[in-house]
């Protein structure tokens, strides 16, 4: 088979996924550099179909004209072996010019025995330009955790514009990639000193475990931006709703996380790195600042702990449910939250230092921009990256309000650094 396509048009992805459609094919390519006759003389003989696809050769300025006599003689050859059998040699050509040398050259040594009956050549245009937004957005989600264009930062008329200037597949995702790596860029080149990453960690006092999970994707707690917007229709995120594209950019160049905190790990860590004023604040509220052992531990197998780590979670067992006493005495430590966070920020700060997952830490730290925004802790880990840590303190929460809350502090951060208005 002759087959004639443009650059880009897809030919080499079709050939090779030829056996994802088709029950039984397989799909052997012959490199350039290879020579066809030493290539196919080496295959064994198949009782199922195959697809070999001389790769590399598309035009005349990559093959000379003895290599293509020689390899039109190989070809010939081998068809007529039993190795032969079963097997459908594709020469893929993106010019005119090869095409008819092909032709020529086939119909002299074999005739309709080498190329079949009616048209030598099989046209290939690639998939339409109505499925090109769409093959897009799905090899994107595949890179990319399951992230759309739009939360990557392409809107959707974006995408529908820029496949009415695409001729083929292969073009439009160049497109694509492109306009990805500007959006990424053009935030970078608006953070002043820092490449940010803006994590949110979830404390309160229900179990919020699977409203985090609900609201990221992959195993890495990204948030997800699309599950986010649809999630809550509070007059907060109404505006940011109109900028998906621009709230894309900012959830994945500020690598936005949702972490889940439980309280009985919130609790241990009071009572172990409170300082003094915490431990004050604990005693007046009836609570007990005993030291918790334990506190190093679960610290370092929470979630915010294993990703500070470089770990992965995976799937995670569900613990005890815990009881109306640790409930109780969390909404106690929510209460003093609730007057002066950093509190308890600052045990949670120091915990992290102190087990070996960060550095240093500061509280209330600004952004350094114009616009003066503070966050609630900015670690500093052993190989350098800068996190900020945004800390929700609720007695009780819900889906919808996890994501006002996240939505609302990307809308800051990107009003902070004059992405969004």
């Amino acid at each position: 088979m002759i087959l004639r396509g443009e650059t880009g048009a897809g030919k080499s992805t079709f050939l090779d996924t030829v056996g994802l459609f088709r029950d039984a094919v397989t799909t052997v390519r012959v490199a350039s550099t290879q020579d066809i006759g030493d290539a196919l003389g080496a295959l064994l003989e198949t009782t199922e179909a195959r697809i070999v696809v001389l790769e590399g050769r598309e035009a005349l300025g990559e093959v000379s004209a003895a290599a293509l006599e020689a390899g039109m003689h190989a070809i010939n050859a081998f068809l007529r072996t039993a190795g032969g059998r079963n097997t459908l040699i594709v020469w893929p050509a993106n010019t005119d010019d090869l095409t008819e040398r092909l032709v020529d050259l086939a119909s002299r040594l074999g005739g309709e025995a080498l190329l079949g009956i009616g048209d030598p050549v099989q046209r290939f245009g690639g998939p339409s330009r109505s499925q090109f937004v769409r093959i897009a957005d799905r090899t994107v989600g595949a890179l990319n955790n399951g992230a759309s264009l739009a939360a990557l930062g392409i809107s959707s008329e974006q995408a529908e514009a820029m496949a009415e200037d695409a001729p083929t597949i292969g073009r439009y995702l160049a497109l694509v990639r492109a306009a990805l790596l500007r959006n990424g860029a053009t935030v970078r080149q608006l953070l002043p000193t820092e490449s940010r990453r803006m994590w949110t960690v979830v404390i309160a006092g229900n179990e919020t475990d699977s409203d985090t999970a609900a609201l990221t994707r992959g195993d890495a707690f990204t948030a997800d931006i699309d599950r986010l917007i649809s999630t809550t229709d509070a007059n907060i995120v109404k505006d940011l709703k109109k900028h998906p594209d621009q709230l894309g950019i900012l959830g994945t160049v500020l690598d936005a996380k949702i972490l889940d905190f439980d309280i009985v790990t919130a609790l241990a860590v009071a009572r172990q790195f409170g300082s003094d004023k915490l431990h004050e604040a604990m005693k007046a509220a009836g609570m007990s600042t005993a030291p918790d052992k334990t506190a190093s531990d679960r610290l370092l197998t929470s979630e915010l702990g294993l990703v500070l780590a470089g770990k992965k979670v995976g799937t995670r067992k569900r613990g005890k449910k815990p009881g109306k006493d640790t409930v109780a005495r969390f909404e106690s430590l929510a209460k003093i939250a609730s007057k002066d966070d950093g509190l308890i920020n600052d045990a949670i700060g120091r915990g992290l230092q102190e087990v070996g997952l960060i550095e240093s830490y500061q509280l209330e730290k600004d952004l350094g921009t114009e616009l003066k925004f503070l966050s609630d802790i900015y670690l500093i880990t052993s190989a350098g990256d800068r996190i900020r840590l945004e800390i929700m303190w609720r007695t009780q929460t819900s889906r919808a309000a996890i994501s006002n809350y996240v939505l609302g502090k990307l809308g800051n951060y990107g009003r902070a650094i004059g992405l969004l208005a």
